[in-house]
């Protein structure tokens, strides 16, 4: 019943910040997805007879995986499979059910805000016991295991009904098909104060969330129309498609526009939010105001113990490096420890567990905390409906009120995509051999302090992450940080990330891009962006 296939290595397994993504047909060529998924198996120790979640995003592809995973974990060893009906798990519930039912760990198909079909992107990625991404040295060893793989072992049995709830056994291994949405919700409603929700909502609070034919459509129905009342048709796009209705499921400026402009318009709803994908990204738009995912950490960190699974404070926050330093200025003024870290929720892990942080975030639209291991976009709605009931006050109103406290951060994130990959990685390697002399240096009235290549010391396991993005910091505390991304499927992503702190009030309602112009105007410069990429202006810029 077991059989083993013989096979050839692929030599681009490598997986990037969220796993390995490609596009469909590179998954769909002969064994690559079973080569990948035995060489997690083959770089893991100790899963005999334990529990492995699977789960994925709703995307092509993800249900002809599955079948291959399941299979592939009873030859394994595995002793039970929890799988999501219809092959449905969001990332965030896919990181609680791995915590809440003690399995060993978990795979997740998805390649998170980027579109599917056919022709677009999938993703596979494996996540630990503590239900987040595995760090990189399980991640660098399934890369060298993808290498030189030769065989991978299945179960020679018939697929699986994916769409029924219930369990059985599979070559001697238990299958347990779940409701996805069930476990997820009922953990919501633990962290947060649906009573004040419920009642902001009956009070003519109008909200619009769009899960842009993506995986949290039924999440967002289940929490948001049926238990905090919200009339029906205030989920969008609810139905989970594979190629997400032909949406770029990306919740940002861009790809949620039309959201946007709807709560911007003056008969639109009074909050607005999206999600991606795989439901772990968000946007919240108020009536005249779009929340900035930095901003949004920072005020969900000043503002948490209005909600019951917080009351009691929190006990630090994380970010990205490149997400701006708003939530420093509520770590500062509450007396938190403060970490900065690499790009990718796997380096929030071992601060989570260890009890340093409570809260984090991302500036690519990710916001959680520690009630997963994953960044969670509906969580981070939730807790801005919570601050909203308990506050009585507009979310423009909200973080105005912060700025005038903390100060504001002008901040915006400009992308190149699909940049030639040599000469991305020319632009890189220009940079950094410029390093040594940026100090000192002035462009205009900006006076470069320091110049440096961010380089990672864990607090909790000592681990050092080296070469993870390029920092160029002027007097006053404005600065420009460059990376490559490791999202995309083809090219390279140049990210281009502009900060400006301003503490004076009367200065916080300029427009982002003109406050930050002169500093745009100089990370060209120094870059060399458009010499090396042929590119006059960004492809998007948030």
């Amino acid at each position: 019943m077991i059989k083993t296939v013989a096979t050839a290595p692929y030599q681009d397994q490598k997986p990037g910040t969220s796993g390995l993504r490609k596009k469909v047909p590179v998954f769909a060529q002969e064994n690559y997805a079973e080569n990948f998924i035995q060489s997690i198996f083959d770089s893991l120790e100790g899963f005999q007879g334990k529990t492995l979640v699977i789960g994925g995003d709703g995307r092509y592809y993800n249900r002809e995986v599955i079948q291959k995973a399941v299979k592939m974990a009873a030859a394994a060893g595995f002793g039970k499979v929890m799988v999501g009906q219809g092959g449905i798990l969001s990332t965030p519930a896919a990181s609680n059910v791995i915590r809440k039912y003690g399995a060993f760990g978990g795979i997740v198909l998805s390649a998170s805000h980027n579109p599917g079909g056919p022709t677009e992107d999938f993703g596979i990625k494996y996540n630990i016991g503590n239900g987040g991404p595995a760090p990189e040295k399980i991640t660098d060893a399934i890369f060298a295991r993808s290498k030189v793989i030769d065989e991978y072992k299945i179960a020679d049995v018939a697929d699986i009904d994916l769409d029924k709830i219930g369990s059985f056994d599979l070559a001697g291994m238990k299958v347990e098909v779940i409701d996805p949405v069930a476990d997820y919700a009922e953990l919501m409603e633990k962290l947060f104060d649906f009573s004040a929700i419920r009642a902001l909502i009956a009070g003519g609070f109008r909200v619009a969330i769009d899960s842009m034919g993506a995986v949290t459509g039924p999440y967002a129905n289940e929490i948001f129309e049926k238990r905090l009342g919200a009339p029906e048709g205030s989920v969008r796009n609810s139905t989970p498609l594979p190629d997400f209705g032909g949406h770029h499921p990306d919740p940002n400026l861009v790809h949620a526009k039309e959201l946007y402009d709807d709560v911007m318009s003056p008969q639109g709803p009074d909050f607005g939010a999206a999600s991606d994908g795989d439901g772990d990204r968000n946007m919240v738009v108020g009536k005249d105001m779009f929340v900035t995912p930095s901003d949004s950490l920072a005020i969900i960190a000043a503002n948490a113990t209005v909600a019951p699974g917080y009351a009691k404070g929190i006990s630090g926050i994380a970010r990205s490096m490149p997400t701006s330093a708003a939530a420093d200025r509520v770590a500062e003024k509450l007396g938190l420890g403060m970490y900065e870290t690499p790009t990718g929720w796997k380096f929030f892990g071992n601060l989570l567990d260890a009890g340093k942080v409570t809260v984090c975030g991302e500036e690519s639209f990710g916001t959680g905390s520690d009630h997963v291991r994953e960044k969670d976009g509906l969580w981070a709605v939730l807790f801005w409906l919570n601050i909203v009931a308990a506050r009585k006050k507009s979310v423009a109103e909200i973080v105005t009120q912060h700025w005038a406290e903390y100060g504001r951060n002008y901040y915006s994130r400009h992308d190149y995509e699909e940049v030639d990959t040599d000469a991305a990685n020319g632009l890189v390697t220009a940079l950094r051999e410029k390093l040594p002399s940026l100090p000192g240096q002035s462009f205009g009235s900006l006076k470069v302090t320091a110049a440096d290549d961010f380089a990672y010391h864990d607090p909790v396991d000592g681990s050092v992450s080296k070469n993870q993005g390029i920092r160029v910091l002027f007097e006053g505390g404005s600065r420009v940080v460059f990376r490559l991304s490791g999202t995309g499927t083809s090219g390279a992503t140049l990210r281009v990330y502009v900060e400006r702190y301003e503490a004076d009030p009367a200065k916080h309602g300029i427009d982002t891009q003109e406050a930050l112009s002169d500093l745009i105007t100089v990370a060209d410069e120094i870059a060399d962006i458009r010499k090396r990429t042929g590119r006059d202006k960004p492809s998007v810029i948030t």
